[in-house]
Protein backbone atom coordinates (compact mmCIF):
# COMPACT_ATOMS: atom_id res chain seq x y z
CA UNK A 1 0.00 0.00 0.00
CA UNK A 2 2.74 2.20 1.12
CA UNK A 3 4.04 2.03 -2.74
CA UNK A 4 0.81 3.19 -4.48
CA UNK A 5 0.10 6.02 -2.23
CA UNK A 6 3.79 7.14 -3.10
CA UNK A 7 3.30 6.74 -6.39
CA UNK A 8 -0.14 8.19 -6.68
CA UNK A 9 1.34 11.16 -4.34
CA UNK A 10 4.36 11.46 -6.89
CA UNK A 11 2.15 11.17 -10.05
CA UNK A 12 -0.25 13.73 -8.91
CA UNK A 13 2.35 15.87 -7.89
CA UNK A 14 3.87 16.67 -10.90
CA UNK A 15 0.89 16.65 -12.91
CA UNK A 16 -0.90 18.93 -10.54
CA UNK A 17 1.72 21.28 -8.82
CA UNK A 18 3.79 20.94 -12.28
CA UNK A 19 0.81 23.29 -14.15
CA UNK A 20 0.42 25.49 -10.48
CA UNK A 21 4.05 26.52 -10.81
CA UNK A 22 4.23 26.91 -14.48
CA UNK A 23 0.82 28.61 -15.91
CA UNK A 24 1.18 31.91 -14.31
CA UNK A 25 4.14 32.47 -15.88
CA UNK A 26 2.66 31.39 -19.18
CA UNK A 27 0.02 34.29 -18.19
CA UNK A 28 2.92 36.72 -17.87
CA UNK A 29 3.70 35.90 -21.25
CA UNK A 30 -0.08 36.27 -22.50
CA UNK A 31 -0.41 40.00 -20.78
CA UNK A 32 2.53 41.26 -22.13
CA UNK A 33 1.09 39.93 -25.55
CA UNK A 34 -1.94 41.63 -24.44
CA UNK A 35 -3.87 38.32 -24.75
CA UNK A 36 -7.01 39.27 -21.91
CA UNK A 37 -8.93 36.20 -22.73
CA UNK A 38 -6.17 33.74 -22.81
CA UNK A 39 -5.13 35.64 -19.21
CA UNK A 40 -8.97 34.69 -17.99
CA UNK A 41 -8.10 30.97 -18.97
CA UNK A 42 -5.25 30.54 -17.60
CA UNK A 43 -6.06 32.70 -14.52
CA UNK A 44 -9.23 29.90 -14.36
CA UNK A 45 -6.53 27.06 -14.76
CA UNK A 46 -4.31 28.15 -11.88
CA UNK A 47 -7.05 28.02 -9.50
CA UNK A 48 -7.96 24.92 -10.43
CA UNK A 49 -4.52 23.49 -10.40
CA UNK A 50 -3.77 25.12 -7.15
CA UNK A 51 -7.13 23.67 -5.68
CA UNK A 52 -6.49 20.29 -7.31
CA UNK A 53 -3.15 20.69 -5.36
CA UNK A 54 -5.16 19.25 -2.21
CA UNK A 55 -5.46 16.32 -3.65
CA UNK A 56 -1.80 15.76 -3.35
CA UNK A 57 -1.50 17.27 -0.08
CA UNK A 58 -4.00 14.74 0.78
CA UNK A 59 -2.47 11.75 -0.87
CA UNK A 60 1.04 12.80 1.19
CA UNK A 61 -0.98 12.04 4.15
CA UNK A 62 -2.31 8.97 3.57
CA UNK A 63 1.37 7.85 3.24
CA UNK A 64 2.47 8.80 6.44
CA UNK A 65 0.65 6.12 8.44
CA UNK A 66 1.91 3.27 6.26
CA UNK A 67 5.78 4.63 6.31
CA UNK A 68 7.55 1.50 8.59
CA UNK A 69 8.32 2.35 12.04
CA UNK A 70 11.86 2.46 11.51
CA UNK A 71 12.21 5.67 9.47
CA UNK A 72 10.79 7.40 12.24
CA UNK A 73 8.37 9.17 9.99
CA UNK A 74 5.06 11.12 11.62
CA UNK A 75 3.70 14.26 10.50
CA UNK A 76 5.28 16.16 13.01
CA UNK A 77 8.75 14.79 11.56
CA UNK A 78 10.75 18.44 11.06
CA UNK A 79 11.00 17.68 7.20
CA UNK A 80 7.51 16.88 7.11
CA UNK A 81 6.03 19.55 8.79
CA UNK A 82 7.89 22.14 7.08
CA UNK A 83 6.78 20.81 4.00
CA UNK A 84 3.11 21.15 4.89
CA UNK A 85 3.88 24.75 6.03
CA UNK A 86 5.66 25.47 2.76
CA UNK A 87 2.83 24.13 1.00
CA UNK A 88 0.40 26.03 2.60
CA UNK A 89 1.81 29.23 2.18
CA UNK A 90 2.33 28.59 -1.43
CA UNK A 91 -1.38 27.42 -1.52
CA UNK A 92 -2.57 30.80 0.31
CA UNK A 93 0.22 32.88 -2.12
CA UNK A 94 -1.83 31.50 -5.37
CA UNK A 95 -4.83 31.38 -4.28
CA UNK A 96 -4.92 35.19 -2.44
CA UNK A 97 -2.60 37.04 -4.52
CA UNK A 98 -1.84 35.31 -8.09
CA UNK A 99 -4.93 34.35 -8.78
CA UNK A 100 -6.80 37.97 -7.84
CA UNK A 101 -3.77 39.32 -9.88
CA UNK A 102 -4.03 37.30 -12.85
CA UNK A 103 -8.33 38.18 -12.90
CA UNK A 104 -7.50 41.98 -12.73
CA UNK A 105 -5.18 41.79 -15.42
CA UNK A 106 -7.68 39.64 -17.81
CA UNK A 107 -10.01 42.30 -17.11
CA UNK A 108 -8.26 45.30 -17.76
CA UNK A 109 -6.68 43.69 -20.86
CA UNK A 110 -10.29 42.55 -22.21
CA UNK A 111 -11.55 45.93 -21.20
CA UNK A 112 -9.18 47.91 -22.96
CA UNK A 113 -9.78 45.01 -26.45
CA UNK A 114 -13.19 46.67 -26.64
CA UNK A 115 -12.78 49.92 -26.19
CA UNK A 116 -12.71 50.48 -22.67
CA UNK A 117 -9.50 51.88 -20.97
CA UNK A 118 -6.58 49.56 -19.79
CA UNK A 119 -5.71 50.54 -16.09
CA UNK A 120 -3.21 47.40 -16.19
CA UNK A 121 -0.90 48.35 -13.73
CA UNK A 122 2.82 47.42 -13.84
CA UNK A 123 1.70 46.40 -10.10
CA UNK A 124 -0.88 43.43 -11.17
CA UNK A 125 2.37 42.47 -13.51
CA UNK A 126 4.88 42.96 -10.23
CA UNK A 127 2.64 41.04 -8.26
CA UNK A 128 1.68 37.84 -10.57
CA UNK A 129 5.81 37.63 -11.45
CA UNK A 130 7.31 38.25 -7.68
CA UNK A 131 3.86 36.07 -5.69
CA UNK A 132 4.10 33.05 -8.40
CA UNK A 133 8.33 33.26 -8.16
CA UNK A 134 7.93 32.46 -4.33
CA UNK A 135 5.32 30.19 -4.69
CA UNK A 136 8.00 28.28 -7.38
CA UNK A 137 10.48 28.30 -4.95
CA UNK A 138 8.57 27.32 -2.58
CA UNK A 139 7.27 23.99 -4.63
CA UNK A 140 11.01 23.56 -5.62
CA UNK A 141 11.44 23.79 -1.80
CA UNK A 142 9.18 21.17 -0.93
CA UNK A 143 10.35 18.72 -3.28
CA UNK A 144 13.56 19.14 -2.25
CA UNK A 145 12.95 18.05 1.57
CA UNK A 146 10.81 15.35 0.18
CA UNK A 147 13.37 13.78 -1.64
CA UNK A 148 16.38 14.98 0.94
CA UNK A 149 14.04 13.61 4.56
CA UNK A 150 17.27 15.91 6.59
Amino acid sequence: MLTFLTVLHVVAAVFVIGPMAILPMTAMRAIRAEQGGQVAVLARSTFVFTAASLVVALLGFAVVPFVPEQYGTTLTTPWVLISIILYVVALALNLLAVVPALRSAAEHLQSAATGGQQNLTDNDYKRIAMTSGIVSLLLVAITVLMVWKP
